[in-house]
């Protein structure tokens, strides 16, 4: 059900930062012998780190702008433990994991992919995932904060304009929220 495109390795719409799972799933298909390693807050996920869920959700919203918005995200939850003597996980296996997701859940390639990362201790925190590194014969992806954005300005800086005020309606609408 993961149908693959011509745009594997472009980051999701919108934000530079972002990978989709095809572009991790795509490039994971050229090293599925090298351990896939996670990094985030400073530091690796732990050698026994498990893909406990994945989610897929497509979702309907009105930005501060009172715009409709709609995009599709995926969510793969790690669990950042040591279990005894065990290895990072190999890149086949977690593409293993995502391709029997695929025969129970529609994921869309193109959507935007977000980490969950807890230790079962702390609450669950939200990531991105840049693109993909070799380094120290393993398959390097950073994970970075998932940060909260105002659309309408974000709209209006890729278009190269100066934005209004951050939560400004279209003409003739009331805002939203505040």
């Amino acid at each position: 059900m993961l149908a693959s495109d011509n745009r594997e390795f472009e980051p999701a719409t919108g934000d530079p930062e972002d990978i989709t799972i095809a572009g991790l799933l795509g490039f994971l298909a050229g090293h599925e012998d090298r351990q896939l390693v996670f990094f985030h807050d400073g530091r690796s996920v732990k050698p026994g780190y498990h893909v406990t869920e994945v989610k897929a959700g497509t979702f309907a919203a009105l930005d501060c702008g009172a715009n409709p918005e709609a995009w599709a995200e995926i969510f793969i939850q790690l669990w950042d433990v040591d279990e005894g003597d065990r290895t990072h996980m190999p890149a086949r296996k977690f593409s293993a994991i995502i391709r029997k997701v695929t025969e129970h859940v529609d994921l869309n390639p193109s959507a935007r992919l977000t980490f969950e990362v807890s230790d079962g201790v702390r609450p669950i925190a939200l990531y991105r995932a840049a693109l993909p590194q070799l380094a120290d014969g393993a398959v390097h992806v950073d994970l970075s904060p998932r940060p909260a954005s105002c659309k309408p300005r974000d709209r209006w800086l890729e278009e190269g304009r100066k934005p209004k005020a951050c939560c400004e309606p279209p003409v003739g609408s009331q805002p939203c929220c505040g």
